[in-house]
């Protein structure tokens, strides 16, 4: 049975934890999700597990009940918002070497920065003596990001101990915050940053999702929107679906101003691949984008949609 509007619950979950057995966990945690309606993805790697999901209110809180006894992923950080319609087109349970893949061997997250919650955190980057930085992608930094971060500009996280080494002198003597979606990505960047000696180091706890659910917009050092991996694209203060739209072309998330654009086309181009894609790229794009059409209004749900 399809959930009424608005009843679709989407968690953000992640725990770093020794899974010896993290294979095995595959197939049986497929089928439990699957079994229950939920979609999303998640990831599964002997330090833990990293994903997000989408269900009903008692398919998640099923889920989270499984996963909690599983070995040490008991205590679980996990981010709730909702969702009009499902975000996600299918359920995936995949293998890898990492659950956010950095690249650097011996990175123990237990060596991570100082969690700081969402209220003490305007006041440590409003600091003079702090130097703020958003390890996410320079995709997931276009839409927003907090006043007066440092776009390190990587487009992936795996450029991100690159970036720090060559601007370590920035970080001598100075408290590094660090931030990034949904806080996983700064355990292991403060993890890494203080494998390199640096002492003051501070992580958002809870990440930009957890900041935007509990900060008042009045008081809030947040500008724009905030990335999401799914379906909605952004989300903003109190975790409403944003207005940003995905280029069904690169996958780029487009704010606004990006849409009115001469050269974004809904389905086919927008200014940041235009350059980048022929015109018989364009031309498949476009008949594409009609199947898509063709889809809704028959309202079906096309999966390039």
């Amino acid at each position: 049975m399809t959930p009424p509007s608005q009843a679709f619950r989407v968690a953000a979950l992640y725990r770093f934890a020794r899974l010896d057995t993290f294979e095995a966990l595959r197939a049986p945690l497929a089928a439990f999700c699957c079994a229950r309606g939920i979609k999303g993805t998640l990831l599964l790697a002997r330090e833990g597990i990293n994903g997000t999901v989408a269900g009903s209110e008692t398919a998640i809180a099923a889920l989270i009940d499984h996963l909690e006894p599983i070995d040490d992923l008991a205590g679980l950080e996990i981010k709730f918002s909702s969702a009009a319609t499902m975000p996600f087109h299918r359920m995936k349970v995949r293998l890898k070497r990492e659950i956010v893949t950095m690249g650097v061997d011996n990175i123990d997250p237990a060596g991570a920065g100082t969690y700081v919650a969402p209220a003490d955190w305007n006041a440590l980057i409003s600091d003079t003596g702090t130097i703020v930085i958003d390890t996410r992608n320079a995709y997931e930094v276009s839409l927003g990001t907090f006043k007066g971060a440092v776009d390190p500009a990587t487009n992936s996280f795996r450029e991100f101990p690159a970036w720090v080494e060559q601007h370590r002198h920035e970080l001598d003597g100075r408290k590094v915050a660090m931030f990034c979606t949904g806080g996983i990505r700064c355990e292991k960047a403060t993890a890494y940053v203080k494998s390199l000696g640096f002492e003051d180091v501070f992580h958002l706890k809870g990440g930009i999702l957890k900041y935007l659910e509990d900060v008042p917009t009045e008081q809030s050092l947040w500008q724009g929107e905030c990335f999401v991996f799914d379906e909605r694209v952004s989300v903003s203060h109190g975790l409403v679906e944003g207005e940003a739209e995905l280029c069904r072309a690169c996958r780029h998330p487009l704010a606004a101003e990006d849409r009115l654009s001469p050269r974004y086309a809904t389905g086919v181009s927008c200014p940041h691949c235009f350059d980048a894609r022929s015109d018989e790229d364009r031309a498949r794009y476009a008949e594409r984008q009609r199947q898509v059409e063709l889809a809704q209004a028959r309202g079906d749900r096309h999966i390039g949609s």
